[in-house]
């Protein structure tokens, strides 16, 4: 596996603003105006979001043949049903009869296979801020910008959609492994700052006292796969070039947000980002475990609002490359561990691939000097 931040940010902000995009799934109603000021419970759009047809095998449950079934609807093609009506019924005193599942529209009767087609009535979807801040922008019909003042800090992969809750600590150190007796009911609703790795017994344990996130350096990929579901997914493997996560369409969405900041394996958390979140103990906090290796480029990010007070970056500082400069290394060999750097040639330089390209050559805490190409490097200080 290899990572490549092109945008130089650091994996740890102490104090910038941060900006949230929180967009409708489907073109809706925004219901805040630029300028506004929200606090992460308020609803900030909503719209109506069609749900799944259900495809009724009429012709079964009343046990009649597929050709009868038209015969026995006593609703027709594009009327509206509510559940539990009546939708199709066999003759006579005794005769069988099949009701809605649920209220709709039916869009479609099949004569050949005695299937019935309802469209579901939409259900109204909610967006909330999920932050606290300022609505910079709204996307009209679409969604909102909102930008805060916060400390951020970017993780190696992570899944699970956006999601908020306050920042609980349960490892006292970096390297330390958080086991599932720890996780109890005061973590409900919580986003949990763990150590070296975790397990997947453990994030089950998580799931069900109802946690929202879990920050941690590492974790095992089988681990990862048991918890999740994916043994069977062919172009989850890591180490080759076309390495990606399965799409969301094809697996189950986890009921919790997960942030790596190293990499698989026991890796511990890097002290500078473990001092940070640690720092920020009992406060609200915005957990996003989305990620895309490939355009648009997405990195997985835990955003903590700070209270104003003092100058505040626009934008984050972007660590420059130079000798003596602290990096984290982001090739598949040497994933999640720190580095010096030793030399940075402006021009190319031979790996151990074959391959002249743009390469630094860094010293590794435990471990003889070595080149990398410029990409499998991320500069921290």
């Amino acid at each position: 596996m290899s990572l490549f931040n092109p945008e130089g940010t650091p994996p740890t902000v102490p104090s910038a603003m941060a900006r949230i995009e929180r967009r409708l799934p489907y073109p809706g109603e925004i219901l805040v105006r630029q300028g506004s000021r929200v606090e992460p419970e308020d609803i900030i759009a909503r719209t109506l979001k069609p749900a799944t047809p259900q495809i009724i095998n009429v012709a079964r449950s009343l046990g009649i043949p597929p050709a009868q079934v038209y015969r026995a609807m006593r609703r027709e093609k594009n009327n509206k049903v509510e559940a539990g009506q009546v939708l199709a019924r066999t003759p006579g005193l005794v005769g069988r009869t099949c009701p809605a599942p649920v209220s709709g529209m039916i869009v479609d009767i099949d004569g050949e296979t005695g299937y019935v087609t309802i469209a579901p009535d939409p259900v109204e979807h909610t967006l909330q801020a999920a932050m606290r801040g300022i609505v910079m922008e709204v996307i009209p019909y679409e969604g909102v910008i909102i930008e805060t003042l916060a400390a951020q800090v970017f993780g190696a992969f992570g899944v699970g959609e956006e999601r908020n809750g306050v920042l609980r600590l349960l490892a006292l150190e970096p390297s330390a492994i958080v086991r599932p007796e720890q996780i109890d009911a005061r973590s409900a609703y919580a986003i949990l700052i763990c150590g070296a790795a975790i397990n997947a017994a453990t994030l089950r344990r998580a799931v069900a006292e109802q946690v929202r996130g879990i920050i941690v350096g590492g974790i095992e990929e089988r681990e990862l796969r048991d918890f999740l579901g994916w043994p069977g997914i062919e172009a989850w493997q890591l180490g080759i070039h076309s390495w990606q996560w399965p799409s969301p369409r094809y697996v189950a969405a986890p009921k919790l947000t997960l942030v790596v900041t190293e990499g698989f394996g026991v890796r511990p958390m890097n002290q500078a980002l473990f001092d940070l979140l640690s720092g920020q103990d009992r406060q609200e906090a915005l957990i996003d475990g989305q990620t895309s290796l490939r355009r648009p480029l997405r990195r997985p990010r835990v955003v903590v609002p700070l209270a104003r007070g003092g100058a505040a970056q626009a934008e984050p500082l972007r660590p420059q490359l130079r000798v003596g400069a602290t990096v984290r290394l982001l090739d598949a060999a040497h994933l999640g561990q720190m580095a010096s750097v030793r030399s940075a040639p402006t021009t190319p330089h031979r790996v151990g691939s074959g391959a002249r390209v743009f390469a630094v050559e860094v010293t590794p805490e435990n471990g003889p000097p070595l080149w990398l190409p410029r990409t499998c490097i991320e500069v921290l200080a």
